[in-house]
């Protein structure tokens, strides 16, 4: 009994080492492949926007909830839009600020904006397909109210529509603005060496765990065949992601569709923004995981799967944490001895990994950013700062949706947005 113990301890040993390691370099490995293909060039800056063989009209949805501070600034960047033909679907979610006195008067002033008023909040997901029944077009851009769009992103986000009639859904690049603390500093690299180099590195093979649900374009016919967004799930973007591709459709990512976006600068807005990203995973994976195993859905299988196995990481680290920290309680046996949970040459490789991937990534998003360099600096909290923050998020997340009333509406609000530049 004791040898097949410490046989499960040294496998769960090298499990927690391994998989981060294996997954940092098949990240690096397919993010380089995809610059290499569909980034490198001049001809993919985003200044260098591309001729389209024709502009169809486009309605940007914009759901607002309490956005008294930062929706004139959302519309007056959606305004210049370097685009020919849009309109603008403002969504006032029952806002009980001045978001809907602010629309109205910003509709007096500019003529492509419409304002639809819900009487009381009924959730990001409603207000995202009010906005899509409303619209006349079939193409959708779909921004959260405090994001601020670049002017050429309309078009790069089209252009994949034209080209594909399978795209479902165009996942554009958000840039954080908020970076006046560590925690927000440290955010600048993550959205560059996880979320750009992750969604890189699945649309090599053909999958991505999600759009961004601050700024990503829809094919209108594709919602429609899907019945649009799920109203009882607590992450919009994830399950339309899922739903979209688990119907065959594709989704895409386009680096050059800028969306600056504000981010928590707290730790207390920030554990509250991934538990509720954490919840939202796992809920889609409850609701989509029996049908994964068709041989029509397999190209999900690799985002399902790897899913599945960053849970089982985080609730092993969960464990050892756990059982390290028992022996200050219980006397344990010698084989469940832990002496310290300071990683020793595994964590300096798995370290020296963390910053390698932070270079590459932030060396190919040095094309949409000057100066993004800067904060490799502060890059080397990373590993203890959001690793943990990933862990605990994921424990508390998975009862969470395991237990859940599914018809329960899911509605939020961003609970900090950090310092404003």
């Amino acid at each position: 009994m004791a040898d097949l113990f410490a046989q499960f301890l040294s496998v769960l040993y090298q499990f927690l080492f391994y998989y981060p390691f294996f997954m940092a370099y098949l990240w690096m490995i397919g993010a380089l492949f995809y610059f290499r293909h569909w980034e490198a060039g001049p001809e993919h800056r985003v200044e260098n926007v591309p001729a389209l063989p024709e502009y169809p009209p486009v309605s940007i949805i914009v759901p607002c909830y309490n956005e008294g501070a930062n929706v004139e600034e959302t519309i007056q960047f959606l305004v210049n839009q370097k685009y020919p033909a849009f309109e603008i679907i403002a969504v006032n979610d029952g806002s009980s600020d001045q978001t809907g006195r602010m629309l109205d008067a910003l509709a007096e002033r500019h003529p492509p904006l419409r304002v639809v008023h819900l009487a009381k909040n009924q959730g990001k997901a409603m207000a995202l397909s009010m906005g899509a029944l409303m619209s006349k077009n079939e193409y959708l851009i779909c921004i959260d109210g405090d994001a601020l769009l670049d002017q050429h992103a309309t078009t790069w986000i089209i252009s994949h529509f034209l080209q594909g009639p399978r795209v479902g859904a165009v996942t554009g690049n958000p840039r954080v603005r908020t970076r006046s603390t560590l925690l927000g500093k440290i955010q600048v690299g993550e959205f560059s060496a996880i979320i750009g180099m992750i969604k890189r590195a699945q649309r090599i093979y053909g999958r991505v765990f999600t759009v961004s649900g601050v700024v990503s374009g829809f094919r209108k016919s594709a919602l429609q065949q899907i019945g649009y967004w799920s109203l009882d799930t607590v992450t919009e973007d994830i399950d339309i992601s899922w739903k979209l591709q688990m119907n065959h459709w594709d989704i895409r990512f386009e680096p050059n569709a800028l969306c600056w976006i504000l981010m928590p600068e707290t730790i207390i807005g920030l554990w509250r923004q991934r538990l509720r990203w954490a919840q939202g995973g796992m809920e889609a994976l409850i609701r989509y995981g029996n049908d994964m195993f068709s041989w029509r859905k397999r190209r999900m299988w690799g985002v399902c799967l790897e899913y599945f196995v960053s849970i089982l990481w985080a609730y092993s680290m969960a464990l050892v944490a756990v059982i390290w920290a028992a022996r200050w309680i219980f006397p344990l046996p010698e084989i469940l001895q832990i002496p310290s949970l300071i990683p020793g040459w595994h964590g300096v490789v798995l370290g020296t990994t963390c910053l390698v991937q932070f270079a590459v990534s932030l060396v190919i998003d040095s094309r949409y950013e000057k100066g993004i360099g800067k904060v490799y600096y502060w890059m080397v909290w990373y590993p203890m700062a959001y690793w943990l923050l990933s862990v605990f998020t994921t424990v508390v997340a998975v009862p969470k949706a395991v237990f859940k009333k599914h018809e329960r509406r899911g509605r939020w609000e961003s609970p900090d947005r950090g310092l404003r530049p």
